[in-house]
């Protein structure tokens, strides 16, 4: 149905942004709270005043009437939510769905910024790119063993696996009792014997060793930056593969991009460190936090925020969403799943990691715009009023002023919808 479409949800999200208050908004609310009694009392001062200094009360009631008119609530009112609104429509232009102002508050305030490495640094296109059985065991009977437990698994170096096993070997048996291990493997049940899919940490738990030569093999692959798997039935190690994609053209320029705004990346993955390290030194990335569980991700975002950081986590997978919640500021790729896109504060549409730092920019550009309008509201309320007072303006001009003092913050807020973020290398599309 159209109401339950991709573009219709977005649309749905960004009107529920549009509708919330940020907390500097509430802070300007407060402050014409305060403002609106301030002024009905200046201008009660002001006749009052002119009156008993013996002045015509012609000219008293247009200085009190000049001070109602001069103050302008209107220009704090509008300070905030005029430039969260053009923000949240420049950042739809250019693919990055705001789903709350205070994500916009956050952004400015992060100081690093985890990323997960398959599927967001990386492009998770997996492909099978070694094999090799153990003594004893055909490649065909590898292919077909693994690959009946990992076609029923939605993870990507699944994927990689069964097609491979398909194409090499056919029609693959069914697995029953399949279990998916997340961050560890599957298990399932083919042709009667339980086999056993996935990290070395979830064979060893079975109490399978790795032979040494597998070892060796397995030891080779990561250090080239292949994701290693092992595959074990009969209480024995049988196999092992190594799978591995690519890492995202926009990777490096898009980690620059993160560094020049003074923010700290790290890259958080499930993988083996020797993996991981490849990936991270293409990429850029000089911390890597390598070995984590889907729980552990959450855990490792709880502690650097206890160390005093505000975290970003940018993920696409259900073994994120976990970590994206966490997080102060959730980042989830559009093309991800339902379950990141749901726990994250921003969707980035775009499937370019530069999205990521130019919603960050984003952000800071339009906290800049609303400190403007607030300096420019308070300022032309603290100049104008006395100057009303004093009886140096007149209502007319008194009213052409305050017009054009909420004309100054909304014109300052539509310059957002023309914010280019700075080109961070490589191809890009132009938007908006």
């Amino acid at each position: 149905m159209g109401k339950d479409s991709q573009l219709s949800q977005l649309i749905r999200l960004v009107e529920q942004a549009q509708a919330q208050k940020a907390a500097i908004q509430r802070v300007a609310d407060r402050a014409c709270g305060v403002f609106v009694p301030t002024v009905l009392a200046c201008a009660a001062l002001t006749l009052a005043g002119w009156l008993l200094a013996g002045s015509p009360a012609a000219h008293a009631f247009s200085a009190g009437l000049a001070v109602l008119i001069i103050a302008c609530p209107c220009a704090l009112g509008l300070a905030t939510p005029a430039a969260l609104v053009a923000a949240c429509g420049r950042g739809a232009q250019l693919g990055i769905f705001i789903k709350g102002y205070q994500a916009l508050e956050t952004s400015r305030a992060v100081t690093v910024v985890v990323l997960d490495k398959t599927g967001t640094v990386t492009t998770g296109r997996m492909s099978l790119t070694g094999l090799r059985p153990a003594t004893g065991v055909t490649r065909a009977d590898l292919l077909r063993y693994a690959g009946a437990v990992e076609q029923a698994s939605e993870h990507a170096v699944a994927a990689a696996i069964s097609a491979a096993a398909r194409k090499e070997t056919g029609q693959l048996p069914q697995a029953d009792s399949f279990t998916a291990l997340p961050g560890l493997g599957a298990r399932g049940v083919v042709n009667g014997r339980e086999v056993i899919f996935g990290r070395e940490k979830l064979l060893a738990g079975q109490g399978m060793t790795v032979p040494p030569d597998l070892a060796g093999q397995c030891l080779e692959w990561e250090q080239a930056g292949h994701t290693t798997v092992l595959a074990g039935w009969d209480g024995t190690v049988r196999g092992a593969m190594a799978v591995a994609d690519t890492v995202k053209p926009s990777a490096a320029a898009a980690i620059a991009g993160l560094r020049g705004l003074g923010l700290r990346p790290i890259l958080l993955t499930g993988d083996s460190e020797a993996t991981a390290r490849a990936v991270a030194s293409e990429a850029g990335i000089d911390e890597v936090i390598a070995g984590t569980l889907p729980a552990g991700k959450a855990a490792v975002i709880t502690r650097l925020q206890a160390q005093g950081h505000q975290v970003a986590m940018v993920g696409d997978g259900v073994n994120d969403a976990p970590a994206l919640a966490a997080a102060d500021l959730g980042l989830a790729l559009g093309s991800g799943t339902d379950v990141a896109i749901s726990a994250a504060d921003l969707i980035l549409l775009r499937d370019d990691l530069r999205t990521v730092p130019e919603a960050i920019r984003l952000a800071r550009a339009t906290f800049g715009t609303i400190r403007a309008n607030l300096a420019w509201a308070f300022g032309y309320n603290i100049a104008a009023i006395p100057l009303a007072a004093l009886g140096f303006l007149n209502p007319i001009i008194a009213s052409a002023t305050m017009t054009l003092s909420s004309v100054f913050v909304v014109a300052n807020s539509l310059r957002l919808q023309r914010y280019r973020p700075p080109r961070l290398g490589g191809d890009r599309r132009r938007h908006g």
